[in-house]
């Protein structure tokens, strides 16, 4: 757990406020620094809340924090930021490369300020031109590490990930990097810099298929649901148009999917006997799977086989993967309450399991707490903060909390 922790996160969009939302769940205070305009994903979304207008796609990775606005780019702005630095434990942020020194919040210089803070930067491929200034897009990120040559149907055109995998594993990896930095500092009292490539994160997550090309020379392919080395492992149409997803792995599984079809005969079948023989024969089990399957509809399907242990799943729309039995024990979904008393809202919740938790609160208005963290973090007066207001060197809007989310601890 990460209580006691001070975290600044000048992270903007989905990755780097990925990360964040990470460290909260871990328990750290995480302060989001914003801009005067506030984080673009404010204002990009597709779907937005009815009541206030807030857009899912910032509200989908901001929770738990607050938030502070402040001009980074004026000498007072700087002087505040650093300040805050003072008093932090680690930053993120997620500038391209040559941004940090101009707005000093370079690792030397935030050192210089703050010698045991840890500096976790997030971009997109390298940090030397020509790289450095390119745009290093989700999709872009996908295509240039090889995902989605191996995404897709066998066959057919290559195919993105359908969530945004390269920017939230960025994200994944840069909390990582930032708890890790934070212990040596911990140990040391000496902080410690690391870079996080977008690219570097989705080659990493290549694992066994990379290997198996430095080993082999075969070049991996897409080949749809269907595992390329394990047979049965695919997805198969069932009567009412939906799939199931099957993946008996192993003899023992083997033999009690055969039972549970109601096609015993099919153990013992030389074709499909052995793991090596099904998948050099995995056409004609398809065939003959694919008409299985499609005598019963998937829900059917997926309680006959989990019933006798075997690895099968209906694949599910993101509605009924929400809403099925294990995520609510696992109280993967928490309604909240809308702190300016706008109704509920839904939230997805914390993957991370400690004996103590409760959810995290619900995500900032833009600068909302930029009062008390200047006063709690800074020790400034209110003198210094209204002129600094005045100024518009910081943005001070409407509270938004109940109760203020960095004074909440797992």
């Amino acid at each position: 757990m990460l209580a006691g922790i001070r975290i600044l996160d000048l992270t903007w969009v989905l990755g780097g406020p990925f990360a964040g939302q990470l460290l909260a769940q871990l328990g750290a205070e995480v302060i989001k620094v914003e801009p005067l305009e506030g984080d673009l994903s404010r204002q990009v979304s597709s779907h937005s809340t009815e009541k206030d207008g807030a857009s899912g796609f910032f509200l989908s990775v901001n929770r738990g924090k607050s938030s502070i606005a402040i001009d980074l780019k004026s000498p007072d702005g700087r002087a505040t930021i650093y300040d805050l630095v003072r008093q932090s434990d680690a930053i993120i942020y997620g500038f391209a490369p040559s941004v940090p020194a101009r707005l000093g919040l370079d690792p030397a210089s935030l050192h210089r300020i703050n010698p045991r803070i840890a500096v976790a930067q997030l971009i997109g491929l390298h940090d030397e031109p020509p790289y450095s200034e390119a745009p290093a897009f989700d999709l872009i990120i996908q295509a240039m590490a090889g995902v989605m040559s191996i995404t897709g149907e066998r066959g057919g055109a290559p195919v993105r990930v359908g969530y945004q995998v390269a920017d939230l594993a960025g994200g994944l990896f840069l909390a990582l990097a930032c708890a890790g930095g934070i212990i040596k500092s911990l140990k040391s009292g000496k902080g410690e810099y690391i870079q996080i490539s977008l690219l570097d994160c989705q080659l990493a997550l290549l694992t066994w298929q990379a290997q198996n090309y430095f080993i082999s020379g075969e070049i991996p392919h897409a080949n749809g649901a269907r595992h390329p080395v394990i047979a049965p492992s695919d997805i198969y149409p069932c009567a009412d148009d939906k799939f199931i997803a099957v993946s008996p792995t192993g003899q023992q599984f083997w033999k009690q999917f055969c039972t549970a079809i109601d096609r015993p005969e099919l153990a013992d079948d030389p074709r499909f006997a052995h793991p090596k023989s099904r998948i050099a024969h995995v056409g004609e089990l398809t065939t003959i799977l694919d008409e299985v399957f499609r005598s019963r509809p998937a829900g059917e399907w997926n309680t006959i086989l989990t019933s006798k242990r075997v690895p099968a799943a209906q694949v599910n729309n993101v509605a009924e993967a929400v809403s099925q039995p294990v995520s609510q024990l696992r109280q993967m979904v928490e309604e909240l309450q809308h702190p300016g008393g706008l109704g509920p809202l839904n939230f997805l919740g914390n993957p991370f399991r400690y004996s103590a938790r409760e959810p995290l609160s619900y995500p900032p208005k833009h600068g909302a707490q930029t009062r008390d963290i200047l006063e709690r973090v800074c020790g400034y007066t209110d003198a210094q903060i209204d002129d600094l207001i005045a100024r518009r060197i910081v943005i001070q809007e409407e509270a938004t909390h109940e109760e203020n989310p960095a004074r909440r601890t797992l």
